[in-house]
């Protein structure tokens, strides 16, 4: 007699036993949009100029709630949906910019930093899920929405400016009190909505859990 073999699917990072696999859903597209359009719309209030070619502006707390609340996949969508409109001409960037000339400018290391920077963010958040606690997306927060922005952005404003790198980090320097208030911002606002709605993002293990729980471990 045969043993019959199972078709049950498992998460593929986890090894937890799912529904079905993960797929783009109607839910996930709209999502990736309402945060696509929420960036951009955080842009609108205007911007603070510091006399160097940076302004100051919301756009990263924008980023930094689409990684805490829609995770890495879904987060990281919908900041490169706002990027490639951006640079398609739509004026959706800081201060009414739109276009690729504004790679060459001191601020495109930092719009293209926001990618991997949304990226980090929704993957350290997911480590918590499904309700992660304040401290964890605060700390996600500045790993991915200030270190990860700032790791492309200043040495991309340097190279554009001339400016040796230090000069530049110096430069910055007054950007992170409010990088930091958006962290706390964003780490206050996403905790409520994961309470509310707890199924807004998957639980994954940290690479090392996943290690020891295999058959091989």
């Amino acid at each position: 007699m045969s043993s019959a073999r199972s078709t049950t699917p498992r998460d593929s990072e986890t090894g937890d036993v799912t529904a079905a696999p993960r797929r783009s859903t109607a839910r996930d597209l709209a999502q990736i949009a309402v945060f696509a359009a929420l960036i951009a719309a955080l842009t609108l209030p205007g911007q603070i100029p510091l006399g160097f070619g940076v302004p100051i502006t919301l756009q990263t707390l924008g980023v930094m709630l689409a990684g805490a609340i829609l995770g890495a996949r879904r987060g990281t969508l919908a900041v490169t949906v706002y990027v490639a409109l951006g640079l398609a001409g739509l004026p959706i960037l800081a201060g009414g910019a739109a276009g690729l000339g504004i790679l060459a400018g001191p601020t495109g290391g930092f719009l293209v930093g926001f990618i991997p920077g949304v990226f980090v963010i929704g993957w350290l958040v997911e480590r918590f899920a499904p309700k992660p606690p304040f401290w964890a997306i605060a700390a996600a927060s500045l790993v991915g929405g200030v270190l990860v922005v700032y790791l492309v952005g200043i040495p991309w404003f340097a190279v554009v400016t001339g400016m040796p790198v230090g000069a530049a980090i110096g430069v910055m320097s007054p950007f992170l009190i409010g990088d930091v208030a958006k962290a706390v911002v964003t780490a206050a606002v996403a905790t409520g909505v994961h309470r509310a709605w707890p199924g807004l993002l998957t639980p994954r293990a940290w690479p090392w859990q996943r290690r020891e729980d295999s058959p091989a471990a």
